[in-house]
C-alpha cells in the first residue's frame, strides 16, 4: 500500500510537469531562448507596437521583384550620360597651340621662307611658336592681334585668323595645330594604379579607355564600382556590368571625373540559416536565391520556410506601399520587411530575380516545432534526473 502511494506521488509529479509544459508553451513562450522573433511576431509587429507603426510588410512575388529590378536599370550609364553633342576638339584656357600661316606669291608679309608647291609655284609662310591660351581665352597672332581661341574648334580659329589677314596678305592660308592638350581631359582617380588626367581626342575615348590609361583597377573587377561625375550628375555602376554590356562603356566628355571605388558589398544572415554571419558579395549584385545558398540554406530542424524575411531601408518612391501613412527616416528612407514564403513553389521563381542590396538583413525565423522541441528538452532535462533518483531510492 505504501509503494502504491509513492507511485501516485510520482504520477502526480509527472502530470504537474506536463501541465507546466502546456502552460509555458501557450502563454510563456518568451521564457525560451530564441535567435529572434518567430514568423507571427514579425508579421504582427507593425500593428502590435506603436514604435513599429508604418513599417511596410511586402510579400515577395514576381511583380515586386521585377519592379525592384526596373529601379536598378534606371541607373544605366547609357541612359544617364548621352554622347557629347560637340565631338570636335574645343580649345580651352591652358591649351598650347601652334599657328602656321602662308600667303601665295608675290606676297612677302610672312618673311622669306619658301615652301615649294606642285607646279613650280611657291608660297611664303611662317610658323608662330607654341603659345598658351590665356586664362581669359585669347592668343596673339601677328598682323591680327589678340584673338579669342577658347570655346572654338581648331577649324574655327583658322577661319577667324584667315579672315583677319584677308586685307593685308595675298591669299592667306592658316593651319592651327594643338600642341599640348590640357583642357579637354578627363580625370581618373580612386582604386587605380595611377591617378591621371587623360587627354581626349577626336577618336572619342570611352570609359574603359580612360581606366586602361590609369593602369586599370587595383581591386578585383567584381569588387569595383565606377563612378562618373559630369557636371552635377553623379552616378555609379559595377565595373563588371560595364565590361559585359558595351552600351555602358560611354563616350567621355571634357571635364568628366571617373572614380574607381572598392565596394565590399555584404548582407547579414541571422536566425535559422546554415550560418549566422556577414557575407560579402559582388558589386554586380546577387539574388535572394543566391543569398540563401551562400548562407547555407535553411536548417531543416529549425527553420520556418514561410518565415524568410529581408529587412531593408528603401527609397520612398521604390514601390507602391501597402500601408499608409508611410513612415520614413530622417534621410527619406522607408523601413521595409520583405517576406518570402518558400512553401509556395512560385516564390522560388520570384526569389531568383529579387535583388539583394548592400547592408540587407536576411532573417530566417524558427518554426513552432523548434520552439516546442527546445521546451521539451528543458522539461526532460528536469524529469529524467528526477525519475532516475526515484528509481534509485526505490519509490
Amino acid at each position: 500500500m505504501k509503494r502504491g502511494y509513492r507511485r501516485k506521488i510520482v504520477n502526480s509529479f509527472l502530470a504537474t510537469m506536463c501541465l507546466a509544459s502546456i502552460i509555458a508553451l501557450t502563454g510563456c513562450s518568451g521564457f525560451l531562448a530564441s535567435s529572434g522573433p518567430n514568423r507571427k511576431e514579425v508579421l504582427e509587429a507593425p500593428s502590435a507596437s506603436p514604435a513599429a507603426a508604418g513599417i511596410q510588410l511586402v510579400e515577395i512575388n514576381r511583380a515586386v521583384a521585377c519592379k525592384l529590378l526596373d529601379g536598378q536599370k534606371h541607373g544605366l550609364f547609357s541612359e544617364l550620360f548621352p554622347d557629347p553633342k560637340e565631338m570636335d576638339y574645343v580649345v580651352g584656357p591652358g591649351d598650347y597651340v601652334e599657328v602656321s600661316m602662308w600667303e601665295a606669291p608675290p606676297g612677302t608679309l610672312f618673311g622669306s621662307i619658301a615652301i615649294e608647291n606642285v607646279g613650280s609655284t611657291s608660297s611664303r609662310g611662317t610658323v608662330i611658336p607654341d603659345q598658351m591660351v590665356s586664362s581669359d581665352g585669347f592668343i596673339t597672332v601677328p598682323f591680327v592681334g589678340r584673338l579669342r581661341a577658347s570655346g572654338r574648334t581648331l577649324h574655327q580659329i583658322e577661319a577667324a585668323i584667315a579672315k583677319k589677314l584677308g586685307g593685308v596678305a595675298h591669299q592667306p592660308q592658316v593651319l592651327v595645330r594643338l600642341s599640348r592638350n590640357t583642357s579637354n581631359v578627363v580625370t581618373v582617380v580612386g582604386e587605380v594604379s595611377a591617378s591621371v588626367r587623360v587627354p581626349l581626342t577626336p577618336g572619342k575615348e570611352r570609359l574603359l579607355d580612360a581606366l586602361a590609361a590609369a593602369g586599370g583597377a587595383r581591386q578585383p573587377v567584381s569588387k569595383v564600382m565606377l563612378q562618373v561625375t559630369r557636371g552635377n550628375n553623379v552616378h555609379s555602376m559595377p565595373l563588371e556590368t560595364i565590361i559585359r554590356d558595351p552600351k555602358q562603356n560611354i563616350v567621355l566628355d571634357r571635364g568628366d571625373v571617373i572614380t574607381a571605388l572598392h565596394q565590399p558589398y555584404s548582407f547579414t544572415v541571422l536566425g535559422a540559416g546554415g550560418k549566422n554571419e556577414e557575407i560579402s558579395f559582388e558589386a554586380i549584385g546577387i539574388s535572394l536565391v543566391q543569398a540563401l545558398g551562400r548562407a547555407g540554406g535553411l536548417q531543416d530542424s529549425r527553420a520556418d520556410a514561410k518565415g524568410v524575411f529581408i529587412f531593408r531601408l528603401e527609397p520612398a518612391d521604390c514601390l507602391d506601399w501597402p500601408t499608409r501613412p508611410v513612415m520614413a527616416t530622417p534621410s527619406g528612407k522607408v523601413p521595409v520587411i520583405y517576406r518570402a514564403d518558400l512553401k509556395d513553389p512560385a516564390v522560388f521563381f520570384a526569389a531568383q530575380e529579387f535583388p539583394i542590396k548592400d547592408k540587407d538583413l536576411l532573417y530566417i525565423s524558427n518554426a513552432s516545432a523548434a520552439e516546442l522541441q527546445k521546451f521539451l528538452n528543458i522539461v526532460f532535462s528536469v524529469v529524467y534526473p528526477t525519475l532516475n533518483m526515484i528509481n534509485i531510492i526505490g519509490l
